[in-house]
């Protein structure tokens, strides 16, 4: 099984910053990629950035130049958030492709709020 948990959300003013983390364990499993989704309500879940395993990085666009994906050699994904806007509020949830056996399966964490107040 895999586990996520996310950390780091919160409230803070337009043009500050904020930092997500995403700890992971992983029992049995090899990651594929990790990566940071977020949703409004109603609205889909809409990818943010992932980090695939070779190390290639995605970004959608509305965040390019301001946020950045990293991983560190424990299974932890962090989502660094520069020059919030208030568009940028909603649930933040990490994501998961991980491997066993040949079969490949999405997890996903909890979610965490950020609010981004103008």
């Amino acid at each position: 099984q895999v586990q996520l948990a996310e950390s780091g959300g919160g409230l803070v003013q337009a043009g500050g910053s904020l930092r997500l983390a995403c700890a992971a364990s992983r029992s049995g499993f090899s990651m594929k990629s990790m990566g940071w989704y977020r949703q409004i309500p109603g609205k889909q879940r809409d990818v943010v950035a992932t980090l695939s395993s070779g190390g290639d990085t995605y970004y959608a666009d509305s965040v390019k130049g301001r946020f950045s994906i990293s991983r560190d050699d424990k299974d932890t994904v962090y989502l660094q958030m520069n020059s919030l806007k208030p568009e940028d509020t909603a649930v933040y949830y990490c994501n998961a492709v991980a491997q066993r056996a040949g079969a490949r399966s999405d997890y996903w964490g909890q979610g965490t709020q950020v609010t981004v107040s103008s």
